[in-house]
């Protein structure tokens, strides 16, 4: 503290407490150096103070100068401490400024939209589901049981081939197509039933049309005096639906394993035959497996790739181009 002095206590006293409620009041670092200015100017009050050392007896002059560097030092001390809680203070009003959330979504944006399989899919259920279908899903890792024998596949086909398909052993495997969902369903509930199973399916092959991994849906249909024609009217009716009411649908005889008769299904679209998808009649072999009488109980099924039907619809030309996340391809559609 300053200490008392003849004739100039007071005055310092005063100076020392008016320099503390001011700098305690400052409330900025303009404000407090102005203060700084004020009192330790080269024309301020404690340097003032200081040229009064010339007008006092010689006797008089240590102990004035003693008190006057003792008020400097304390409002030195006083300024310096309020000079730290003011950066602190303004430190933290500039984080807060500048500190963003980035959990927050940004001023501007980009509202996304569902993929092109993931619609054609949408679309497909609903059409299905409006005939009266019911969609189901089954497990990718699938039992070559439900993926091949069921379905009246032999060992010695070549789809059972590991070069056509990906075993994870000997008793598991990635499901080649949706249908181990069909002999699922037949084993859990019995007919007449209507299903389609959408999901994704693998197979080695990659190319400008082939995926190893895309996403079929199969459809079954089971009931009394099922014939050709229910299929042909099941297939008519999803192709004009999602294509528009002049397409047209032909059946080529085929092979399938699992139907009796099978075939190939051909679209016209655009102007132009599209192949998109196998169908047939289900094999009397696939209702024995199951537990269904065959000489009770008709069938129909098909299968198509969603990839497939998104590019006959869209005009995609590289399957590959679908899984590729390529912004400027999927922002077309």
């Amino acid at each position: 503290m300053v200490s008392g002095y003849s004739g100039y206590s007071e005055e310092l006293k005063s100076i020392l407490e008016n320099a503390k409620n001011e700098i305690s009041n400052a409330t900025d670092s303009k404000q407090l150096n102005d203060l700084r200015v004020k009192y330790l100017g080269k024309s301020g009050i404690v340097t003032s103070l200081m040229k009064k050392l010339k007008d006092l007896p010689p006797e008089e002059r240590p102990n004035f100068g003693k008190v006057v560097n003792e008020l400097k030092d304390e409002i030195e001390g006083l300024l310096e401490e309020r000079k730290s809680q003011l950066m602190e203070s303004e430190k933290q009003l500039l984080y807060k400024k500048l500190w963003v959330d980035p959990t927050m979504p940004g001023a501007r944006r980009a509202r996304g939209h569902l993929h092109i399989i993931t619609k054609v899919q949408k679309e497909l259920e609903d059409i299905f589901i409006s005939m009266g279908f019911s969609v189901v899903e089954g497990p990718e890792i699938e039992q070559p049981w439900f993926n091949f024998d069921a379905l009246n596949t032999p060992e010695w086909h070549p789809a059972r081939d590991a070069h056509d398909s990906f075993y994870i052993n000997d008793e598991y495997m990635l499901r080649t197509h949706t249908s181990p969902v069909q002999i699922r369903t037949m084993l859990s509930r019995k007919p007449p039933l209507a299903i389609v199973a959408p999901g994704r399916v693998y197979r080695r092959d990659y190319d400008a049309t082939h995926l190893p991994m895309f996403t079929q849906m199969e459809g079954l249909y089971v009931d009394h005096d099922v014939t050709v024609k229910h299929l042909k009217y099941f297939l008519e009716e999803f192709a004009r639906r999602l294509l528009g009411e002049n397409t047209k649908v032909r059946l080529r005889p085929s092979y399938f394993p699992f139907t009796e008769p099978s075939f190939e299904v051909d679209i016209y679209f655009n102007n132009r035959w599209f192949e998109v998808l196998g169908a047939g009649m289900v094999h009397p072999n696939v209702f024995k497996n199951v537990g269904y009488d065959p000489e009770e109980w008709r069938g129909l099924a098909f299968g198509l790739g969603i990839e497939r039907i998104a590019m006959v619809k869209y005009g995609v030309k590289d399957i590959r181009d679908l899984v590729r996340n390529d912004i400027r391809f999927l922002e077309n559609w």
